[in-house]
């Protein structure tokens, strides 16, 4: 396991001054996103299959495809800490596969040169179970089967018939939803929950590198807390917010 010192993937957040409501709204403000990011999901499922074939026959990743692919990620992830993963500034995420060095979400993966041919057939599902058990808990992925007679009291006939009832929302969004209601109030973004935010994130986005085959390293089995990934420098400090309902984070300045 390498160190997050060394880890490849960088998944980085700066908190700006975030208003009191727009978080309301994002959900309405984000759709144009997520039109778009789901045609080149489809296109980062089919990339990923014809990858899965390259590498084990050449072991390495085509670079064009994986530019492509974590543009993809990268992208969807100015998406997720704009919304409901992490809440963590009002401003719009770019429609851009590429990097944009000011915006305060941050994603890359290091181009492997080589990779493993026999790992290959196995860290995208039996390495990374492990992973997918904490990150369930993190993210509250994932339904259980109960027969419909004894999900409705009233359920009398076709008791042989199940249905699929979601588990509980996970960790993240719990705390994110907490964080939406003092901002309501407050106008203040506790900065602890961010940190610890951050850390699921990039717990997340790391697994998710790892089983879309873009590294070999596998994920370290840790919360790396705060904004800056640990390898990275420090970000440049946000700019002022000038709205009038924008107020300074709870619990220390933003970062």
């Amino acid at each position: 396991m390498v160190d997050a010192a060394d880890y490849p993937v960088r998944v980085e957040g700066r908190l700006d001054a975030v208003s009191r409501w727009l978080w309301l709204f994002k959900w309405i403000l984000v759709i144009p996103h997520l039109i778009v990011l789901f045609f080149l999901w489809i296109a980062f499922a089919i990339l990923t299959v014809i990858v899965f074939f390259a590498i084990l026959i050449t072991a390495r990743y085509p670079e064009p495809i994986f530019r492509f692919n974590v543009g993809v990620m990268r992208w969807s992830w100015r998406v997720h800490f704009y919304t409901y993963s992490a809440l963590g500034t009002d401003r719009y995420p770019p429609f851009t596969l590429a990097t944009v060095d000011d915006y305060p979400a941050q994603f890359d993966v290091a181009y492997p040169e080589r990779l493993s041919r026999g790992l290959v057939l196995v860290k995208w599902w039996l390495l990374a179970i492990p992973h997918f058990i904490v990150l369930g808990f993190f993210t509250g992925a994932g339904s259980y089967a109960v027969r419909k007679d004894e999900f409705y009291d009233t359920w009398t006939g076709n008791s042989g018939e199940y249905i699929f009832v979601p588990v509980l929302p996970g960790l993240l969004y719990v705390l994110v939803f907490f964080v939406a209601i003092v901002l309501l109030f407050t106008g203040g973004y506790p900065r602890g929950i961010f940190d610890f935010v951050m850390g699921m994130n990039r717990w997340s986005w790391r697994v998710g590198a790892y089983v879309s085959l873009m590294t070999d390293h596998y994920p370290p089995f840790r919360i790396d807390l705060g904004g800056r990934d640990p390898n990275q420098p420090a970000p440049p400090p946000a700019p002022p917010s000038s709205s009038g309902d924008d107020m300074p984070v709870a619990g220390g300045g933003i970062a």
